[in-house]
């Protein structure tokens, strides 16, 4: 194995993004390296600015979720290409490596949890928010083993618990430590990525995991993991869709194409959801009933940027700033277009 392959291996951990399947996986993810669509920070660096020849260029970070059927089925592409525009595709399987790319200049839109933003724009990142998901708190959860003695948050203190830094999971743990009476430093905070983290939880290594659907579906039906707790009544977990602000003024245009089209998979997904199951499992080549549990308990829809969905966000950057995981204040109006 070349030590590409030996690096894009260990990203996706001994079992492939959901824990299934690593060797198809693997194969999978090294065809996609081979054409292009899977590049790490020097990769983007390199990617060509978003006009050339005439033709405007849209360049889409997404993760796994609804996203991917707009990208499989082409509609979107069909639709800009009557703006003299076109569509490129880059799979993350996190929202702050993915804001990443946008803060090098190397994708103009994608969708992303609450958290990272938040830590983006700390970071100078010119993001703008341009749309929202319903609030969606089914679809993030602590776990632990089923036979773990783990019953309550209360029980939290002093144990181990990993999650992506700097991903949505971030904000629901201390929300939901504070909810119970913790604190955020009761806990012993293992920073890692989906795929590390499931191999962790799967060896023990850790005591819980916060973690996100399609993710934690996988995690409920193949390793039988058990819910503590999920965000109901927590926080409200919104996706965002995200652009920068000078893309979003200079394009509006294309934006509002995408907007739609994704509303329009998004409602045609909620009215469908078995139809919508079976699509998305063959697209992530993971096992049906991982997705209907997703999908099963989601809210579809893509709102509008309003003033009091800017001020969840101001919370959490406030909560952020607080617990000095954020460098300096955000006034997230700034982020408005």
């Amino acid at each position: 194995m070349t030590q590409d392959k030996q690096a894009i291996a260990k990203s996706v951990g001994e079992e492939g993004p959901l824990g299934l399947g690593r060797r198809h996986w693997l194969r999978s993810v090294f065809s996609a390296a081979a054409a292009g669509v899977v590049a790490g920070p020097a990769a983007w660096a390199q990617t060509p600015t978003a006009r050339g020849n005439g033709v405007r260029v849209l360049r889409i970070g997404n993760q796994k979720g609804l996203l991917n059927i707009l990208k499989a089925r082409g509609t979107l592409e069909d639709k800009l290409a009557s703006l003299n525009a076109r569509v490129t595709w880059t799979e993350f399987n996190a929202g702050p490596v993915q804001l990443e790319a946008l803060n090098v200049g190397s994708i103009d839109f994608g969708d992303v949890g609450e958290a990272p933003p938040i830590f983006a724009q700390a970071a100078g990142a010119p993001l703008a928010y341009v749309a929202s998901s319903p609030p969606r708190p089914r679809l993030e959860a602590l776990i632990v083993p089923k036979d773990s003695p783990i019953r309550s948050v209360a029980d939290l203190k002093g144990k181990r618990l990993a999650y992506n830094k700097g991903s949505n999971v971030q904000y629901f743990l201390v929300k939901l430590l504070e909810k119970h009476g913790l604190q955020y430093s009761d806990v012993q905070s293992v920073f890692l990525p989906p795929a590390d983290a499931r191999a962790a939880f799967e060896r023990g290594a850790v005591d819980g995991w916060l973690i996100w659907d399609p993710f934690l579906a996988a995690a409920e039906v193949t390793l039988g993991a058990r819910q503590v707790a999920d965000a109901t009544g927590v926080v409200n977990n919104r996706n965002y869709y995200f652009s920068t602000l000078q893309f979003a003024k200079d394009n509006a245009d294309i934006i509002k194409v995408v907007i739609e089209e994704l509303n329009t998979v998004d409602l045609w997904a909620r009215d469908n959801r078995t139809a919508a199951a079976e699509e998305l499992a063959g697209i992530f080549g993971i096992p049906l009933e991982v997705v209907q549990h997703y999908l099963n308990r989601g809210e579809f829809g893509v709102l509008p940027i309003t003033p009091e969905v800017l001020q969840e966000q101001q919370q959490i950057a406030d909560t952020f700033l607080a617990l000095k995981l954020i460098p300096k204040p955000l006034d997230l109006r700034e982020a408005a277009v």
